[in-house]
């Protein structure tokens, strides 16, 4: 069984050294039911806006399972929000999970996975950990953000059932790890209705390689 094992949002603003000054990735469990909407969790905030959030990026997703991946390795607790992830999650595939899937949270929340997290700056800072872009991007477990089809409440507890898989089966780790022209024209050419952001990163694949 797939279910919700906590419930962030931020806690409070954070300085940063980065271009914006503040940093709302400090992410921290609370108890449910928190109101999910089209631009996120009911009283959560992105500080930088051009890069993080919007309907595509409305809700960041972790697993358990790739959380305890990064407490073995770094020989820390890796907690729920530690990321700046809005869901953690325990039985679900997240990066393995295919673009343009559909899960069911709840009785009535609907989200689509869109696209794979890309660790930042600000993410290094967070973490203080040396090289720590690259090496989040080594290990190739970044997680999945998702769009909102459907607006409900979540809670901590509330099961996480997969209602569709597009056929194309592309997927979040495939992205991160970066697409072949042939694979991002087969999620383009799926017909799945994808997100305007995946379309717009595939579509960039195939220009960069002159498909």
């Amino acid at each position: 069984m797939s279910f919700v094992t906590a419930v962030c949002r931020v806690d409070r603003l954070l300085p940063d050294s980065g271009t914006i000054g503040i940093t709302a990735i400090g992410k921290r469990p609370v108890d449910g039911p928190v109101r999910v909407r089209p631009l996120g969790l009911y009283a959560d905030v992105q500080a930088d806006r051009k890069h993080h959030g919007g309907a595509d990026q409305a809700v960041y997703a972790y697993a358990d399972e790739d959380a305890a991946h990064f407490a073995e390795l770094l020989d820390r607790e890796v907690l729920p929000g530690l990321f700046g992830e809005n869901l953690r999650t325990s039985g679900i595939d997240v990066t393995g999970a295919v673009t343009g899937e559909r899960w069911r949270i709840g009785d009535s929340l609907e989200l689509e996975v869109t696209i794979p997290r890309i660790p930042c700056g600000t993410f290094a800072r967070r973490m203080r950990v040396d090289k720590w872009v690259r090496r989040f991007t080594e290990e190739g477990r970044p997680g999945a953000y998702l769009r909102v089809l459907r607006s409900g409440p979540v809670s901590a507890g509330d099961p996480v059932v997969v209602t569709h898989r597009p056929d194309h089966g592309v997927t979040i780790g495939e992205i991160f790890s970066g697409l072949t022209p042939d694979r991002a024209r087969a999620v383009l050419e799926s017909g799945s209705g994808l997100a305007p952001k995946v379309v717009r990163d595939l579509s960039k694949v195939l220009a960069r390689a002159g498909a």
